[in-house]
């Protein structure tokens, strides 16, 4: 297994912002003392380049990131301030998963992005703190490279992953599958292939067998090449952004049924940590690392 990890990459946030980005940076310490990583070691991802972004987004909406040129608006809409740490976040971000998805290819086994999982940004915008959305950049580059024909993303992450939903909306080549929190952010849906939507308090009882039901058909109809698994913390009871109430040990049986069921197809994996915000930053870190673990257990050692 490979892991990337991008927290040296740190954005300039004002005092209060409830963005956890320290959270990533806890998270590779925990991997590192795992030895999770193996003999490859963690890798610094290489920054996304400007070809690779521009097969999910649109040339005027990265050139005003790359500029600074965003307005006000789409600042607060993205939710961080625009700064040059910011624009090299997001690509490292999404180079992460793209390099991620080339190991998991080359070796058919696993890669992991320790962040990644921006499935809120669209073709020519940004929200909910994505800026490039690697899920669908690594798809589409992929099949421009030929290395891949199709691909199934599977957004567990408890937000519906509308961006990603959006920019792959007519390509049938890539199915979309989200199981999020119906009455969460985004409160305006977009179409995924395949939604599942769960009330405010769901726990474990109501999200596992609705998984499987869901990735059962998911990797029916899609027939990849490569899963994307957007993993997420943030149906956790203890997240302040939830709104889900999964234990930690019901993400864990999550994280189990995703892996077990790509690992029965034979299927590469490349994972991203997407969201999460807990009231305890090492509820996060926890459910994070139970992710990475899990992925080496099951899909590196088949």
């Amino acid at each position: 297994m490979r892991i990337y990890s991008s927290d040296r990459f740190v954005l300039p946030l004002p005092p209060g912002h409830r963005f956890p980005m320290h959270k990533y940076r806890l998270l590779r310490e925990r991997v590192e003392q795992a030895r999770l990583a193996g003999p490859d070691g963690l890798r610094e991802p290489p920054a996304a380049r400007d070809d690779e972004i521009l097969r999910a987004h649109e040339a005027h909406y990265l050139r005003r990131v790359v500029a600074g040129t965003l307005s006000a608006h789409e600042q607060r809409r993205i939710g961080f301030p625009w700064s040059e740490q910011m624009v090299e976040r997001s690509r490292r971000s999404a180079g992460a998963t793209l390099a991620a998805a080339r190991w998991a290819l080359a070796s058919r086994g696993v890669g992991v992005n320790l962040a990644g999982g921006t499935h809120h940004a669209f073709r020519d915008r940004g929200e909910g703190y994505c800026v490039f959305n690697d899920a669908a950049i690594c798809a589409l580059v992929l099949q421009a490279e030929g290395e891949i024909r199709r691909a199934l993303v599977v957004n567990c992450d408890v937000h519906q992953g509308n961006g990603t939903a959006s920019i792959l909306a007519t390509d049938p080549s890539v199915f979309t599958f989200s199981i999020h929190a119906a009455n969460n952010f985004p409160f305006r849906k977009e179409a995924s292939d395949l939604d599942l939507e769960l009330p405010d308090g769901a726990g474990d009882r109501d999200y596992l067998p609705m998984l499987e039901r869901g990735i059962c058909h998911a990797l029916s109809a899609a027939q990849p090449d490569l899963v994307i698994y957007l993993a997420g913390a943030d149906a956790h009871e203890g997240d302040r952004l939830g709104r889900l109430a999964l234990t930690t040990a019901g993400l864990e049986a999550r994280d189990r049924l995703v892996f077990e069921a790509c690992a029965a197809c034979a299927l590469p994996v490349v994972v991203a940590m997407a969201g999460g915000y807990g009231c305890d930053i090492d509820d996060t870190v926890q459910v994070h690392f139970n992710t990475v673990r899990l992925a080496r257990e099951i899909l590196d050692r088949r």
